[in-house]
């Protein structure tokens, strides 16, 4: 019978997990980056899947602020199986307005790091 792992999870998971994890606690209350940044920060660059895989595996109770970090569309990508929509969980997509001018300058103004060249 195997023995079961003595090492807190977080201590168990792949280095590039945990250095995916360490750059989204960096990400400042109030801002959010994609997925596809968080992987460029890393040297990962087009592997924003993978940084969808280690937030899904985030070990219960570890701080990671995972809601900071969006689709490309500025939304929070939740779990097939979640029954509360991401609108309802948050209180609403980023920079929500009737014109579609003022949300990109709202959303853009969000990300962490900021975008290179600003619309």
């Amino acid at each position: 019978m195997k023995k079961p792992e003595k090492r807190p999870p977080e201590l168990r998971a792949s280095a590039l997990y945990r250095q995916i994890w360490d750059t989204v606690r960096r990400i400042p209350r109030g801002r959010v980056a994609t997925y596809g940044q968080i992987a460029a920060l890393i040297g990962h660059r087009r592997q924003a899947r993978l940084v969808g895989y280690a937030l899904h595996s985030l070990p219960e109770g570890l701080a990671v602020p995972w809601h900071r970090v969006v689709n490309s569309k500025g939304e929070i990508s939740l779990r097939a199986t979640s029954i509360v929509s991401g609108e309802e969980q948050i209180g609403g997509s980023l920079g929500r307005s009737s014109d579609d001018r003022d949300r990109t300058r709202s959303f853009d103004r969000s990300f962490f790091p900021r975008p290179e060249n600003p619309r």
